[in-house]
């Protein structure tokens, strides 16, 4: 993998897990993965969701992923992502969408797609 210029500021701004919070994330993603029937990659993409999760928050995550994929990885975790994730995690800026969108004025229709939001899953380097 090549490294990046702004890898050294992207690593000081991810915020530091405690152990519990490792913990529990680990807790989650076992259970999950033990008791999982169905498509890998379902699978792969909602532990990939609880993983970014306190780096981005709930609200990045849900303007990258659509109602459907974020109900489907709800119910694969077993949590909400909205009550378990913060709002905006300290490396939310990195989501180029999720930066365009807190610039409008109504951020739930750049959400349900009213309003397009061209590279929407793209991540950057912070600025």
């Amino acid at each position: 993998m090549k490294t990046n210029s702004h890898k050294r500021k992207n690593l000081l701004k991810m915020p530091l897990r405690t152990l519990e919070r490792e913990a529990e994330l680990t807790r989650i993603e076992r259970e999950a993965f033990a008791n999982f029937h169905g498509m890998f990659d379902d699978l792969e993409l909602a532990i990939g969701i609880l993983r970014m999760g306190d780096y981005l928050g709930w609200r990045p995550l849900v303007l990258i992923h659509n109602k459907r994929t974020i109900r489907k990885a709800e119910d694969i975790l077993g949590i909400s992502i909205r009550e378990f994730f913060p709002p905006e995690g300290e490396c939310a800026d990195r989501s180029i969408g999720y930066s365009i969108a807190k610039g409008l004025s109504n951020f739930w229709k750049a959400v349900s797609g009213d309003i397009k939001i061209d590279n929407r899953r793209e991540i950057g380097d912070s600025t």
